[in-house]
């Protein structure tokens, strides 16, 4: 067997088949919750619209694309062929060269120019390539339980700003990969409470607060869908 991708117990497969199922049914919730938390100005009835082809009104070219790309990132990850391969930073640039598709010629590279974020004064550092695999890697094979270790790496590659641009969106589908894989469910932050969890995550960038941010996601973000 090819060494992307990970064997599962039989038992667990109707699980990620009702997850894989529960995410595509939900595909315009999850992209319009994506698309606010990125600040892209929209409403429900337009991301639906965009997914099925409808008219749009409202928006720009840039934010429209923004969400069809957001819908072939999820496509990829929920995809039966790509569903059970292994977590690591190859995957994670994929998606992030998805997210990206059409904005920018070096998506899924590793950054190589400050990022600055609106909110701190809190700058991340430039990444280094070996060094985020060594971290991705660590905490992949930590004995976190798979929903933390889902918050874990959703939370990392918000943090650690590793791609020009996308992070966050990247961040939400790969953790949500981690989690769908195993059947376990999604996570997504609902709309209406994004402001609070942006104000979260100033705190957690700047090493103020890390409980807060993770209990929110747990209570309020995360939905088990474990048979």
């Amino acid at each position: 067997m090819n060494d992307n991708f990970r064997m599962v117990d039989t038992s667990q497969q109707s699980n990620v088949d009702i997850n894989i199922d529960y995410a595509r049914k939900n595909l315009v919730n999850l992209i319009y919750n994506q698309a606010i938390l990125e600040g892209v100005v929209t409403t429900y009835e337009n991301v639906n619209n965009i997914l099925n082809s409808g008219q749009v009104n409202g928006m720009t070219s840039t934010d429209i694309m923004k969400v069809v790309n957001l819908k072939h990132a999820w496509e990829f990850v929920l995809d039966e062929n790509v569903i059970m391969t292994e977590e690591n930073f190859s995957f994670l640039s994929q998606i992030n060269k998805l997210v990206l598709e059409g904005f920018y010629y070096n998506a899924g590279k590793v950054r190589s120019t400050p990022a600055k974020i609106g909110g701190t004064t809190w700058i991340p550092s430039i990444p280094i390539e070996s060094q985020v695999v060594e971290e991705l890697n660590g905490l992949l094979n930590s004995e976190l339980d798979d929903v933390s270790l889902a918050i874990e790496l959703l939370l990392y590659v918000m943090k650690r700003q590793i791609f020009i641009d996308g992070n966050k969106r990247t961040a939400v589908i790969f953790a949500n990969h981690h989690l769908i894989s195993r059947g376990l469910g999604i996570i997504s932050i609902p709309s209406d409470s994004v402001e609070d969890y942006k104000k979260m995550l100033i705190m957690y960038y700047e090493g103020k607060d890390t409980d807060n941010i993770k209990k929110f996601l747990r209570d309020k973000c995360y939905i088990s869908l474990k048979g």
